[in-house]
């Protein structure tokens, strides 16, 4: 709702930079806690976590330009311009779980232990990163007349200005929170390293999939899927691997 957080002469604190920034933290410090508990060094999760962000924001960058390269083809500046918000969460996670994978393999770390250990911490940043895009008015929802329907007045949004819609960015809050919730709930119940990773998967892409349905902003098409759009598609994909990993884990385990 409020783009610009601060602005002092030719110094501009965006909400949107500020808030991904906090949830990334956050991120960082609950999975370092949680990986004292299986003796993993410090500096080996701040390590891990510097290759997701560079790789993270990288990626899912280039996933939203490709999507909506129409909006850049006249002024390509513009993509470098990552603070007016234009991110795809799944453009990101692809990115930084293979350049993940190959630290943890480089640095001899347990893959599923690893990947149950910062699942949680990633759901409760992403949450908190979502409040970024609320603040921005990027991943805004259809036009609609519920009772908690949001209208972006701010000149600086990205969302269309004047019109009640959906506030899709506080149902990926929501979700991602409560993700977190339940993750924490199955990590004091898994039977197998990777059940908690996997469940993340599952959810948020069963969640996301669903919150799909109500974004107004342009979507593209996930690929001759015209009912499907691109996060949605690989949200389906990424839910059904996620099913088949944890039975094949879960066999393996027994």
């Amino acid at each position: 709702m409020h783009p610009i957080l601060l602005k002092i002469g030719s110094l501009t604190l965006y909400t949107y930079g500020l808030f991904v920034g906090l949830g990334f933290l956050t991120a960082v410090l609950v999975s370092g806690r949680r990986g004292k508990k299986y003796n993993i060094k410090p500096e080996q999760m701040s390590d891990l976590f510097f290759i997701i962000l560079i790789s993270a924001i990288t990626g899912a960058r280039i996933l939203y330009v490709i999507i909506n390269f129409s909006d850049f083809s006249g002024h390509l500046i513009d993509i470098f311009k990552i603070w007016n918000g234009g991110l795809v969460f799944y453009g990101g996670f692809i990115a930084a779980l293979a350049a993940a994978i190959v630290y943890v393999k480089k640095t001899g770390l347990l893959m599923w232990q690893t990947g149950d250990i910062v699942a949680p911490g990633i759901a409760l940043g992403h949450a908190i990163g979502r409040l970024g895009c609320f603040s921005a008015g990027c991943c805004y929802g259809r036009q609609c007349h519920l009772p908690w329907a949001v209208t972006f007045t701010d000149p600086h949004s990205l969302a269309p200005l004047g019109i009640p819609l959906q506030p899709t960015q506080l149902y990926s809050v929501l979700s991602n929170f409560t993700i977190f919730l339940i993750l924490l709930w199955i990590d004091k119940k898994k039977k197998f390293d990777g059940m908690v990773f996997w469940c993340y998967i599952l959810l948020y892409g069963l969640f996301r999939s669903f919150i799909e349905i109500f974004r107004g902003d342009p979507r593209g098409h996930f690929l001759f899927f015209t009912f499907l759009s691109v996060s949605q598609g690989i949200g389906l994909i990424m839910a059904i691997a996620a099913v088949f990993m944890l039975y094949h884990l879960s066999c393996n385990h027994d």
